[in-house]
């Protein structure tokens, strides 16, 4: 097969006139030659770092509808499964993977749990890791979130490092606001990656220490403001990615947009594009092409390099999109699970107390992390309630592993004036969350994510929806169109409810994710990030 087209050199800096010729899944010539073909033609878009799961779509339904924005491959953690089925959900994932064209890249989750203060439905300890990575399917040794255990020489946190240098597979970081002697620690642990920085200064000491640099732009977390200026000056060692996408926003663009934004700031495409197509390719050792002769045929056609809208995309020589339609098919799968909870009472939501200040969890709009307040309490009956004046609301998390009482705090910026929203993705662990405008409200929510086995859902006195999600209780089994349109949906209800945060449903999911600070709520209760330990609601 031959193509046509402006053919964009990353490598020598140079855009021409040219003819590539695909033979048995590579590249067998590239030529310059004369045509009156405009379009551009350039190796396919890898989000190097994603959690599939966030997506809410299988990975192979993921793959139908990121080829449509150019991307070919991406580096994917599959934590989110493996914290409820352990190396079963990750083998799901990279057999699921396998049914498509499509390059999955998928490493081996380093912290199943992510903490020893959450219950989680599955453990993988460094001897399940070594099983893993002994796995050619198994790339890297995924995002290594306890990094107080390596900055404190935690014997079995530096077991799984170990290994990974054993197998020789890049350490992926997560170190959220980590600086000084304690990233230089992280660093020579050997851990070369960081996706979680929400500065300009601390990326660039990251960066100056020899570490990757990842910027990141989710439904979420949205870091590329922040470090986007880094990008000229340290091209060589950055790289895109999205870390959570909801379906409703891959169906929208994926890491397209990445670099249409840079380009628009006016940063040069060829340092943007090595960004965004070769630097995950070089440091996580992929198969994925370059756009050189003898390299496997991944590459896209793109009206411009302004926009970035891609035409056709190309997997080992296959066309993957075309004519604004994905060609890969739907794959049938077996639905797993794993969810033994039974159904809460209201008084199950109450708080028995007479503190007149409470710590409250304040949500930051495009962060993971959020801050620690002390507000005035709001007491009825001797119970600790929600205050919708203020916007102090009650939340809770549930666990689904088990029957037990649930955890109870409170949030602010959730701004709910009626109802309840919940969901059974709250990383890492996946149990229960929910936040409401009164204890009924809330276990209204609860109970109906329990009786569906998963889902996301809104609720008020007269209405409810939920999005049902039976695989791991995380991911539908629906397409990608069907479950971006019930997202958009529910989205809709949770703001009609008087929710103005932008992705209210993925700030939810990440209020129990005990490894980002400050204060977040475990299923075993109001966990300091800070300090790495239990504090208590009430403040004395």
């Amino acid at each position: 097969m031959k193509l046509q087209g402006q053919i964009v050199d990353i490598q020598n800096k140079r855009i021409y006139k040219g003819e590539i010729t695909f033979k048995d899944g590579k590249i067998s010539s590239i030529e310059e030659k004369e045509h009156e073909v405009d379009l551009y033609i350039l190796p396919g878009f890898i989000d190097a770092h994603i959690h599939i799961e966030s997506s809410m779509l299988v990975p192979s339904e993921f793959a139908r509808i990121a080829v449509k924005h150019g991307t070919v491959a991406t580096v994917s953690d599959p934590h989110e499964i493996a914290n409820v089925l352990g190396i079963d959900g990750v083998e799901f994932m990279i057999e699921n993977g396998k049914q498509v064209p499509f390059k999955f890249n998928f490493g081996a989750p380093s912290c199943v749990p992510a903490t020893n203060f959450e219950s989680a439905g599955a453990v993988i300890d460094s001897n399940d890791i070594k099983l893993l990575l002994e796995n050619p399917d198994i790339k890297y040794l995924a995002e290594m979130m306890n990094y107080p255990g390596v900055i404190f020489d935690d014997k079995a946190v530096l077991k799984k490092i170990t290994w990974a240098k054993h197998y020789n597979k890049p350490i992926d970081g997560h170190a959220p606001g980590v600086i000084g002697n304690d990233i230089t620690k992280y660093i020579s642990a050997g851990i070369s990656t960081d996706h979680e920085c929400f500065t300009y200064e601390e990326a660039l000491e990251k960066l100056q220490k020899g570490m990757k640099i990842l910027i990141r732009e989710g439904s979420a977390a949205k870091n590329f403001e922040a470090l986007i200026d880094l990008l000229p000056e340290h091209y060589e060692n950055m790289m895109f990615c999205s870390d959570d996408k909801h379906p409703d926003d891959l169906l929208v663009s994926h890491i397209n947009q990445h670099c249409a934004r840079a380009v628009e700031k006016g940063i040069d495409v060829f340092k943007v594009l090595q960004v965004a197509c070769v630097n995950p390719i070089e440091h996580y050792n992929l198969d994925v092409g370059q756009l050189r002769v003898d390299d496997p045929a991944d590459c896209i056609v793109v009206q411009d390099l302004k926009d970035f809208n891609t035409l056709q995309t190309y997997i080992n020589g296959d066309l993957a999109f075309a004519n604004n339609e994905s060609l890969i098919q739907q794959v049938p799968f077996q639905n797993l699970n794993n969810f033994n909870c039974q159904e809460k009472a209201v008084s199950d939501f109450e708080i028995t107390s007479s503190a007149t200040k409470i710590r409250v969890i304040e949500a930051l709009e495009g962060q993971l992390v959020t801050n620690e307040l002390i507000q005035e309490a709001l007491i009825e009956k001797g119970n600790l309630i929600s205050n919708t004046e203020k916007d102090i609301l009650k939340m809770t998390v549930v666990s689904r592993y088990q029957n037990q009482k649930p955890a109870l705090a409170f949030i602010k910026n959730f701004e709910l004036k009626e109802g309840a929203i919940a969901s059974s993705v709250g990383h890492d662990s996946h149990n229960i969350i929910a936040v409401g405008v009164s204890d009924a409200m809330i276990c209204k929510a609860v109970n109906l994510i329990t009786a569906n086995k998963g889902g996301i859902c809104a609720v008020s006195e007269s209405e409810e929806k939920i999005i049902p999600l039976p695989v791991a209780g995380i991911m539908s089994d629906k397409s990608a169109e069907t479950i971006g349109a019930m997202y958009a949906e529910l989205d809709a209800f949770a703001k009609k409810l008087g929710s103005k945060l932008n992705a209210p449903y993925m700030t939810l999911s990440f209020m129990a994710l005990l490894v980002i600070p400050s204060l977040k709520l475990s299923d075993k209760g109001l966990f300091d990030g800070t300090k790495f330990q239990f504090t208590n609601l009430e403040v004395e």
